[in-house]
């Protein structure tokens, strides 16, 4: 049976994952938060499902607006060109660091036993 704590523990798992793919390890932080959403599907608690939903629709978006985002301005930009490199870097570094924010701000929430939805990159319902 699945108590309070244990859905504080998943949602608080969630952002963990989130925070660890965006920092340290990538990918296998992702495939780790797909593999707890598909383990919490289905839990009954409001708490769990939020978390859950906003972590991986994050982690898509943080995936497109990293790695797309940065291939498309190397394109364009030329990669021999030092404007392209200082717009590359900017842009990486801001993005990355927003991330990395509303990952925070979730992970507080998660352990505060409270819902939160990422702005602008978040899902209001699964």
């Amino acid at each position: 049976m699945n108590t309070p704590d244990t859905h504080v523990s998943v949602a608080v798992q969630a952002e963990t994952l989130y925070l660890l793919n965006l920092l340290l390890l990538p990918g296998l932080g992702f495939l780790g938060l797909l593999w707890l959403a598909y383990r919490n599907a289905d839990s009954d608690s409001e708490l769990t499902r939020c978390h859950l939903r906003q972590t991986v629709s994050a982690s898509i978006w943080a995936g497109i607006l990293l790695m797309l985002v940065t291939l498309l301005i190397m394109f364009f930009g030329g990669f021999e060109s030092p404007y392209t490199w200082m717009v590359l870097i900017l842009y990486f570094l801001t993005c990355h660091a927003t991330l990395i924010l509303f990952g925070v701000v979730g992970l507080t929430c998660a352990m505060g036993k409270k819902t939160y939805t990422y702005p602008l990159i978040g899902r209001k319902k699964w």
